[in-house]
């Protein structure tokens, strides 16, 4: 039976990744007038090029600080997580949310409700926002789960 995708609905999502290195790899690619709510990322390193690589895990998103073009795909980090051996397992269950595009430009920073709409309402339909990661060292491989909320607000 297929997955109902159609305006207002919500969706419990899941994505599995191997041998993540240095290379940014997406997560969760962002649509339009979509809400993506983060439950669970669990990361383990397969293997490690030394002791204390860091797995980053970051939103290439709106700067709602800068705004307007200067704002648009910043690479904003959300997590730095060091890791010490091969085989450790970190659970990421801190929940967060973001908006699967970017706003209309607005001169930053969001300061007043408008702007503040302007990006809840996603209207630029062109500049998809997306959970990524990358680690320190090209030499890595970090298996990486990740449970998601995708609402369809279309």
């Amino acid at each position: 039976m297929a997955i109902a995708r159609g305006a207002g609905t919500e969706i419990i999502r899941s994505a599995h990744f191997e041998d993540i290195d240095d290379t940014t790899r997406d997560l969760i690619v962002g649509v339009q007038h979509h809400i993506y709510t983060v439950l669970s990322i669990i990361i383990i390193p397969d293997s490690l090029q030394a002791s204390g690589n860091i797995f980053y895990l970051k939103l290439l998103g709106y700067d709602a600080l800068e705004g307007g073009s200067a704002g648009s795909a910043e690479t904003i980090s959300i997590a730095n997580i060091a890791f010490t051996a091969a085989g450790e397992t970190f659970v990421w269950n801190d929940k967060f949310s973001f908006n699967g595009h970017e706003p209309t430009a607005f001169t930053g920073p969001m300061d007043d409700a408008t702007k503040q709409d302007a990006i809840a309402d996603q209207g630029n339909a062109s500049v998809a926002q997306k959970l990524q990661c990358s680690t320190s060292n090209p030499a890595d491989s970090f298996e990486v789960h990740i449970t998601y909320i995708d609402q369809n607000n279309a």
